[in-house]
């Protein structure tokens, strides 16, 4: 087949398509059958599901594609014709994603990721391909080859998913966000059952029947608590069972999901780093996350995740392999007395705040218990933020942690990173310190090393990019 021939997408979407356009427009499909009840009139539905059905087995005579050497093109369109190009030089990573019963015709979706789709480019992907022919088109649009490769590289695998990461899962932000919104709303519930306007509620219950809410209302939570982690571990394990992490001939590849698979390619030619990702529980039960910093890949999300909360020692071992070894682990230099008399000094403040709004109001006494609390968990909050603070930096990589709730350790290679910033709030200025920024086209593109001393900034940027070091510019502008 030449390259300037049109495609069609496998015939098994005949079968796919009006299955999807009658879930879609489920709502339409419903409308007619009230309407065709109050008229007397069958017909109305049945008109509507010939249309959706008709509609979804156009699609596929209706859209095919093509791949030269310069760009891959997709037209499609029933009623209005549509041609989308895209370069393959702009190509980063392929991805697939298959449905249940993309899965049970053995068919998925096809999706090619400029990096670029959060600003406004559409999103090209190609539903369906057949499994078969996922390999060799993976190869022709990430190696910029003209014809597929008959034999597919053998795959080096680096992690695996195992039953026991699952423990993380309600430790994450997702999951306590979960319990968090469950308790909430039962507890409110309780709190509503208990301060209604029935005159035994004015009057006020009697410690029997406070016990016997506040009984009810602890038993909600539990039976809440309970459901909320364990539809926090099951989404889990939808999501990431099976996981595989490998290591091809120039690619990583990552392949998810039970009943919705999903596969990710990446070039590892534009793999800049990895960043580190450690929720305040995950990591007291020695979990972390691993996220790719790539370029033509977002930071943020799932769209750059290696692998979900697993045991540090995992992620570690990935992030070394991909990187440098031991480098999730390498010793830190601290930002010295300034930068910890500020995690001091932010922690402390509310509880400061609070305790004076308490003492003018003259607060009762078990307010004082609140604030005392307060105040031991900002003495973590601003011991573990101090602690965790810290970088290192030479000619090959940059390394910066910072954060509690949230800790992260960016590793970026020096190679990939193209500006630098040096900012001072007036408070840094005040304390002598001031934020590196480390400018990349990859990942979240700006990387931050806070509050490093003032005078070592520069420095600190010169070390991992020589061409700072030469600048007179930085030199003039230097605090």
């Amino acid at each position: 087949m030449s390259a300037d021939e049109w495609r069609r997408l496998s015939p098994r979407m005949l079968l796919v398509h009006p299955i999807h356009e009658v879930l879609r427009q489920l709502p339409l499909l419903i409308g007619s059958v009230v309407l065709g009840t109050a008229t007397g009139n069958p017909l109305w539905s049945v008109a509507a599901l010939v249309l959706l059905v008709g509609y979804g087995v156009a699609r596929w005579f209706t859209t095919t594609y093509r791949i030269d050497d310069e760009q891959i093109q997709r037209r499609e369109g029933v009623l209005a014709r549509t041609v989308l190009s895209l370069p393959r030089n702009r190509i980063r990573s392929v991805s697939t994603d298959a449905r249940l019963l993309h899965r049970l015709l053995d068919l998925t979706v096809v999706k090619v990721s400029t990096g670029q789709e959060g600003r406004g480019d559409a999103e090209f992907a190609l539903d369906a391909v057949r499994l078969a022919e996922v390999t060799g088109l993976r190869a022709v649009l990430l190696a910029d080859a003209p014809a597929p490769t008959d034999h597919p590289p053998t795959d080096r695998v680096l992690a695996r998913w195992q039953p026991s990461w699952l423990r993380y899962s309600p430790l994450s932000f997702t999951g306590l966000a979960m319990i968090a919104a469950a308790v909430g709303v039962v507890s409110q519930t309780g709190v509503l059952a208990t301060v209604g306007d029935s005159p035994l509620a004015r009057a006020g219950l009697d410690a029997a029947e406070r016990a016997g809410v506040v009984a009810v209302v602890a038993s909600g939570v539990g039976v809440v608590l309970v459901a909320s982690v364990l539809l926090s571990v099951a989404r889990s394990l939808v999501t990431y069972g099976n996981l595989v992490l490998s290591r091809g001939d120039g690619v990583l590849n990552l392949e998810h999901g039970l009943l919705r698979l999903r596969q990710h390619t990446y070039d590892l030619r534009r793999l800049r780093g990895g960043t580190l990702r450690e929720p305040l529980l995950v990591r007291i039960f020695g979990g972390a996350r691993l996220d790719a910093v790539m370029t033509g890949v977002g930071g943020a999300g799932e769209a750059s995740l290696l692998l979900p909360p697993c045991p540090r020692a995992t992620a570690d071992a990935v992030l070394g392999e991909l990187t440098a070894p031991g480098i999730g682990g390498v010793e830190l230099v601290p930002h010295g007395p300034a930068a910890v008399r500020r995690r001091w000094t932010r922690a402390l403040a509310v509880p400061a705040v609070a305790g004076v709004v308490l003492a003018s109001v003259g607060a009762p006494g078990w307010t004082w218990l609140g604030l005392a609390a307060a105040v031991l968990a900002a003495v973590f909050l601003a011991i573990d933020r101090s602690r965790s603070l810290g970088h290192r930096v030479d000619r090959t990589w940059l390394i910066a942690r910072s954060g509690s709730l949230e800790r992260k350790r960016d590793c970026i290679a020096a190679a990939g990173i193209i500006g630098w910033t040096v900012r001072q709030s007036p408070f840094q200025r005040r304390a002598g310190v001031a934020t590196l920024v480390a400018a990349t086209a990859a990942g979240v593109k700006g990387y931050r090393v806070l509050d490093v001393p003032a005078d070592l900034a520069w420095s600190v940027a010169s070390t991992a990019s020589p061409w700072v070091a030469e600048s007179v510019w930085a030199h003039t502008l230097a605090p």
